[in-house]
């Protein structure tokens, strides 16, 4: 179809119908909710090697924790699914209640059904906003855990030349972290044996997918916030219209 207007302009007016904040929230959505679901997934298991291998004799001592473990990744494919059908549905909605889209398209109309369901995306992103913000602080706490032992590990490296017989008092203890019960044997790992721990590919892996999964959370959660500041500048600017009187009508 011709555009009397000509090329130019006619693109220029597209290009000012594109809802450009849910348009970058949207992008760092589906960066961070990947970022933290794939390397949170893997994370997982390779966690599970690592207690299986270096912190527990019997399955019996670590069987809940492999339960857990996934559960969580269950609830890992639901996030992302989850996600990324919300993401769209708020990149539709943005679209939708954009002025300039329907500036191009005619009338512009701001319906009660439109206000109602920008109302309604408000109050759920901020619900998501107040969960994922538990969830940021929760990846937050394996980082803790393996930063610890990295840090116990290097302080090991440095006794070893000063002092070596005070290395075997440095342990790490996966039971004081609620990982195995406290009856687990042995549970922790100390001295040379947390050492040789420290430099293994798995430890090294499993710090890095956490890092990844930690930033992975931080992304998702500016994602939902500037969610929260796009919804509320379609709603604010519907309920305007809406009460000067243009379009009630859904």
């Amino acid at each position: 179809m011709s555009c009397p207007i000509g090329c130019y302009d006619c693109c220029m007016k597209c290009l000012g119908g594109v809802p450009y904040c849910s348009l970058v929230a949207t992008l760092l959505c589906f960066s961070g909710i990947a970022l933290f679901c794939g390397c949170g997934h893997q994370a997982l298991t390779e966690t599970e090697r690592l207690i299986e291998r270096y912190f527990a004799r019997n399955l019996q001592d670590y069987s809940t924790l492999a339960y857990l473990i996934q559960y969580f990744q269950y609830v890992i494919y639901f996030l992302a699914s989850f996600f990324f059908l919300y993401c769209i549905v708020l990149l539709a909605e943005g679209f939708y209640t954009t002025s300039a889209t329907k500036q191009t398209f005619g009338e512009f109309r701001s319906t009660l059904c439109g206000r109602c369901l920008s109302s309604t995306f408000i109050l759920i992103t901020y619900l998501l906003v107040v969960v994922w913000l538990l969830v940021f602080a929760f990846s937050a706490l394996p980082v803790y855990f393996f930063y610890n032992m990295d840090t116990t590990c290097h302080t090991i490296t440095v006794l070893t030349e000063e002092n070596p017989a005070s290395i075997n008092q440095l342990c790490i203890d996966a039971r004081q972290y609620g990982l195995l019960p406290w009856n687990a044997l042995p549970g922790k790992a100390c001295g040379m044996t947390l050492s040789t721990v420290c430099t293994t590919r798995e430890f090294r892996l499993t710090y890095d997918l956490y890092i990844a999964t930690f930033a992975g959370a931080g992304i998702t959660l500016l994602a939902l916030l500037t969610y929260m500041v796009s919804t509320t500048y379609n709603f604010a600017l519907l309920r305007y219209l809406g009460r000067k009187g243009i379009g009630t009508r859904c």
